[in-house]
């Protein structure tokens, strides 16, 4: 079993959006106490009516389920990037903003990105204006990629990998963000909802993003992720992990918004370092705000990582609809706080 789990960890490494991956990060560099981290070295169309996007009080874990249904259906065969299948999982996310008061921050909601070449790849990316006069200048983004590793070796006559906590778990609960403000319409600051693609490719769709955002010189608060979050952490005392724990105080603000202890520390996403490993990073880069990762991936919880394996049937659609009804006073809050309150150390 030892040798399983190293292994596991090595691939780990070698995996998810590792593709020129930068090896460090300064956090904050104008800060005298320079606070640094470290990365180990490594090396046809979508039935889109088939899903319900109605806005309830709560997230439901059955409306959950049906959104992580498709986005890991055979049909979409593993949402590679540039596949048709992520072609298909692209149109059900537009048609969700479309139904929920979410408009295109740009001319479409498919950004399509400048740093891919091998096919034709896109963002999905969503804006619900700010009510506050003043408050509607700043942006806070709310993201999570959709796409995942297409095809592959599998067991038997399985090669699809369908990529439920991987990343159709984070991507489901920004959509269900996204349904719960478009219909309330209490947020203060600008959000920005966004479905990177190609971050299985060494991030390039949040770079993209991040860059273009960075030259349209946008007043950026904080970018929020969202990481495999379909299966609940063994034997801890809170839900979600932040990367980059000790970093900022974001963990601190989010437990506040949520009045429990909701977000804690993972020793293991600080030994990986995985505050670098996901499409918050981008965006530290780019504009040096807190721009982390929660996520209930604790390398010991899922086993099924970049395998056929990862189906809609592991997910614990109970824990999915807490996490959600549980972010969202989180994120009203640091949405709407009268100053910024998140910063990093």
């Amino acid at each position: 079993m030892k040798h399983i789990y190293v292994a596991f960890f090595s691939f780990l490494l070698l995996s998810c959006g590792s593709t020129k991956v930068d090896q460090s990060t300064v956090l904050n560099p104008t800060n005298p106490k320079g606070v640094k981290g470290s990365v180990l070295p490594t090396s046809k169309d979508a039935p889109l009516e088939s899903v319900k996007s109605k806005v309830s009080a709560k997230a439901s874990s059955i409306d959950i389920e049906a959104t992580m249904t498709f986005l890991t259906s055979d049909e979409l065969e593993g949402r590679d990037t540039g596949s048709d299948g992520i072609s298909k999982a692209a149109d059900f996310i537009q048609n969700v903003f479309k139904n929920n008061n979410i408009l295109p921050y740009f001319e479409s909601y498919k950004d399509t990105l400048e740093n891919y070449s091998d096919e034709v790849a896109y963002n999905v990316v969503g804006y619900l204006p700010g009510t506050d006069i003043e408050l509607k200048n700043e942006f806070v983004i709310i993201g999570a990629h959709y796409d995942h590793i297409g095809l592959i070796s599998g067991n038997g006559d399985d090669t699809i990998a369908n990529g439920a906590n991987d990343n159709a778990s984070g991507t489901t609960a920004v959509l269900e963000f996204a349904k719960y403000f478009g219909r309330q319409k209490n947020n203060k600051r600008s959000i920005i909802f966004t479905l990177f693609t190609a971050e299985e490719k060494g991030l390039v769709g949040s770079k993209h993003l991040a860059k273009k955002l960075k030259d349209q010189n946008i007043d950026l608060y904080t970018m929020l992720n969202f990481e495999m979050v379909g299966v609940p952490m063994q034997d801890k005392d809170h839900s979600l992990y932040l990367t980059g724990f000790e970093l900022s105080n974001l963990a601190e603000i989010s437990n506040g918004y949520a009045d429990k202890k909701l977000v804690g520390f993972l020793p293991k996403a600080k030994e990986f370092n995985l505050f670098r490993r996901s499409d918050n990073a981008p965006f530290h880069d780019e504009f040096n705000v807190p721009s982390q990762t929660y996520s209930s991936f604790d390398f010991t919880n899922f086993g099924e990582y970049h395998k056929v394996g990862d189906e809609a049937s592991l997910i614990d659609y109970d824990f999915m609809a807490k996490i959600v009804n549980e972010s969202v006073p989180m994120l009203e809050g640091i949405v709407n706080a009268p100053a910024k309150e998140v910063k990093y150390n």
